[in-house]
Formats: structure tokens, sequence, C-alpha cells
């Protein structure tokens, strides 16, 4: 197949590429440094390209606070990224199948994290810019299948992670924030704080095994949105617990601070709708990830802590 991937570069666009290009296909890996997709004509190079599929990753976000300092950036932004992508697809590309990745912030937490709740009610105000973009992504979505017959899927993903995590100077998502903690504590000795009470509960999903179930579900579904999770929450506490076990780090020495910022109080995807075109799906186990993440951390020390390194 001929393929065309946008935020290649990304965790998750890493992952993704490289299992298309093991399958055989013929792809086309766009990122930030190669396409600046603001350009309403940025994919112009590729309207005589004809696409099967296209994977749309492509976002102006980041983990943490980022999202509360750049509300009016986010919303230009990222409005205009997908409205060039589906435009392009509209006019130069309607024979491809457009799978976008949406996200879970999206979910009002007031309400069940079902699909049928994804543009109800209003996600917490902390992300609420960037998650109204990625709802407006799937009401383009509907809206160009509707009218003009186009074929897409919208994947909704739990908290990704896994080894080679892309940091780049930015702020990193909650797990990987636990790991190079507890790590630079055990290491360094230097104190340990996690932000909030503790009890703030995340669900986590392997990178590997949502390119799986991502690749899988491109085949067997269409025109609708899918959450992919692994069903399970825990607590930071939990978290932590787990990686202080891993590492030997003595998990009393943690510190809470409840003044930090803590996003939502829970985020665990529901997953009906994922289990029946993959039912006997088989999850990486919790434990096994997180030791080949922390590996992964450990064999990387010397890029992420180069000043202590020796």
């Amino acid at each position: 197949m001929k393929v065309l991937i946008t935020g290649s570069s990304g965790f998750l666009g890493t992952f993704l590429h490289e299992s298309l290009l093991r399958e055989g296909n013929e792809v086309i890996a766009l990122n930030s440094h190669t396409c600046d997709l603001r350009n309403p004509h940025a994919l112009s190079a590729f309207d005589n390209f004809p696409l099967d599929r296209i994977f749309h990753l492509a976002a102006w976000t980041q983990a943490g606070d980022f999202c509360l300092h750049h509300p009016g950036e986010q919303w230009i932004i990222n409005q205009k990224i997908n409205t060039h992508v589906l435009e392009w697809w509209l006019q130069k590309q309607p024979q491809a199948k457009l799978i976008a990745i949406g996200t879970s912030c999206s979910y009002d937490p007031n309400l069940p994290l079902h699909e049928d709740y994804y543009l109800q009610g209003q996600p917490i105000d902390s992300l609420f810019t960037y998650a109204m973009t990625k709802r407006m992504l799937l009401t383009g979505l509907i809206a160009l299948s509707k009218q003009f017959d186009l074929e897409y899927l919208y994947l909704i993903p739990s908290t990704l992670y896994g080894p080679g995590y892309h940091t780049d100077g930015r702020q990193m998502h909650f797990i990987f924030d636990l790991i190079r903690k507890i790590l630079r504590g055990k290491w360094y000795n230097e104190p340990v704080e996690l932000w909030g009470d503790g009890e703030q509960k995340r669900e986590l999903v392997h990178v590997r095994d949502f390119v799986a179930a991502l690749l899988q579900l491109t085949e067997k579904e269409k025109c609708t949105h899918i959450n992919i999770g692994s069903g399970k929450e825990y607590s930071i506490k939990q978290f932590a617990s787990m990686i202080c076990e891993l590492v030997d780090y003595p998990n009393e020495a943690i510190v809470f601070n409840q003044d930090k910022y803590v996003g939502a109080r829970s985020k665990v995807l529901q997953t009906e709708k994922l289990s029946q075109p993959l039912p006997d799906f088989n999850w990486i186990d919790l434990q096994t990830g997180l030791k080949e993440t922390i590996d992964w951390f450990t064999a990387s020390r010397e890029h992420f802590f180069p000043q202590r390194a020796h």
C-alpha cells in the first residue's frame, strides 16, 4: 500500500512508521521539519501520488501544563493543521482512507468515557482548547464522510508509554516523568517530588499495543471513532510504587506536592466498542512494559542526564 503519515517523528509516529515499513508499505513520512502543515499548500507536492491510507497524527501540543499557557495558539495552529489535511484529502486524495488520532482529554470527565459521549459535555478547563480542536477534527471527518462519501477512522488513545519516548526538552507525560524523577532519586540521591496527592488515576497503553490495534482496526472498521485503552487504571501512588520496586528505590521517600497541577482526577476509557472487532487482543503486561521503559531510560542515561553521567 501507499501510505502518508503526518507527525511521523513523534513517539507514536516513529513506531507506526516502523510497523508500516515492516509490512512492506510505501511510506511518505512527514514531520514538522519537513512539512509545515500550517501552510495550506504544504501537501501539494503529493497531489499526484495516489494514496491508500493517510495517517494523521500531527498536532501542536505538549504534555504537562502546556495547554494552560497556549490556548489561543493551540486553537489557531491545530485548526489550520487539521483543516489543511482534511481539505487536501477531499480535493486530492478522496480514494484514501484517513485514520486520525484523537485525545481522551476531549471527554467531559463527568460523563462516561464512552464513544457515545465524545462530543458531549465540556472537557476540563486546563485542556479545553486542545480538546475542542480534536472534537472539531472528528466533526470535520463526519461531515466530509456524509457529504462526499469519504472513508475515515478516528482513534482515541489512552496515555501511551514504552521505550524510545521523545523529549527534546519538552515536558514529559506523567509516566515518563515519574520514571525520570525516581531514577534521579536513586542515582543522585535527589528528593523525589510528585505533583498532586497521588490519588489521581491514569490508564496506560503500550505504544506497540496501540499501533497493533490501530493497524488491525484500520482494516476492520470505518467511519466511526473508537477508544483504545487497556480498561484498567491505577493511581499515581500505585504507579510510583511499581516503579520503586522495579528500580529498588524506597517508596516512602517520595513527597507529594498537593499545590501543583494534576489534570483530570480519573481517566480510564470504556473499551466495549474496541473489544467487538478485537475480542482476543493480547495486551502487554504493565509490569513488563514498565520494566522495558525503565531499562530504556537506564540505557539512555547519558542522553537524559549528560552532566551527571560520569
